[in-house]
């Protein structure tokens, strides 16, 4: 009872923390896990390259897969990833999405992508690692494509499938999605109803500028890197940071990639992923 799925990262158009509405995108970066499952009853987990990490999360996913569909199984569940931890590339909701399509192949049971999405969803709240159970990154990465969604009660309200090009910015910081100021970000609501009416829209891309200002100062990250990006590309925070995404003309973005390099961290260009999640 082994089995494998890899997940893509993603980025953001709107940021949920405000208002409880989310938007995101998928982009060509992975976390695979591995589960093999047994008859001990209990889980372990372990992410590659990273032996003191909190392994709650792929924990949950697992337990609460076998709960739903499996008997009693306990197992093993790691991860390994391309996408950088608490950087606000949806490291988590990457892992929690491929160690549940893991479990459920490992079990032989077949389930609606944006169920099994709920799933993590769930987890994610279980073991404290989101403030807003972050259906809007899981179901980006789930599902492929831009997701505009409802947190509150986790609903899917608008996906497309844009092909993007995607320039990416990390900074060697860290930042936890559960440490954000969620005061802060509140202050801010009207701006992220503006936002969430664009992105019902399909305006992703002034979606996104006006998201990447608006949350830098919530969040009090540097706006520079959004003005660079102006007015050949749109540029926006990723999440709770530290990350930037921006999207635009691929030679546009390269152009900007020599500018941005010019920062501490890692810079790389890349493209949407529109498929989702998969089994390996």
């Amino acid at each position: 009872m082994i089995a494998r799925a890899a997940a893509p990262a993603a980025g953001t158009i709107l940021n949920a923390l405000s208002n409880g509405y989310g938007s995101a995108f998928a982009i060509d970066a992975y976390t695979e896990a591995t589960v093999e499952l047994d008859g001990t009853g209990t889980v372990s987990g372990e992410i590659e390259g990273a032996p003191d990490a909190d392994t709650r999360l792929i924990e949950r996913c697992v337990e609460l897969t076998v709960e739903r569909f499996g008997d009693g199984q306990g197992g093993h569940v790691s991860t390994e990833s391309e996408i950088p931890m608490a950087s606000g590339l949806k490291s988590s909701s990457a892992a929690a999405n491929a160690t549940v399509l893991a479990t459920l192949d490992a079990l032989g049971v077949r389930v609606d992508r944006e169920d099994a999405c709920r799933l993590g969803v769930d987890a994610a709240r279980d073991v404290g690692v989101t403030v807003t159970g972050a259906f809007d990154d899981a179901s980006a990465s789930m599902l492929g494509g831009v997701t505009v969604t409802d947190n509150t009660s986790d609903t899917l309200l608008r996906r497309d499938e844009p092909e993007w090009d995607v320039l990416v910015y990390t900074p060697d910081e860290r930042a936890f999605s559960a440490d954000a100021d969620v005061s802060r970000c509140e202050r801010i609501e009207p701006m992220a109803d503006l936002v969430y009416e664009l992105a019902m829209e399909g305006e992703y891309e002034p979606a996104m500028a006006v998201n990447g200002f608006s949350f830098c100062a919530a969040l009090e990250y540097p706006t520079e890197p959004l003005i660079e990006a102006l007015p050949t590309a749109i540029a926006s925070l990723s999440g709770t940071g530290p990350s930037y995404t921006a999207i635009g003309d691929r030679n546009t973005l390269k152009s900007l990639k020599n500018v941005w390099e010019r920062r501490d961290g890692n810079v790389w260009l890349t493209t949407t992923q529109r498929a989702g999640a998969v089994v390996r």
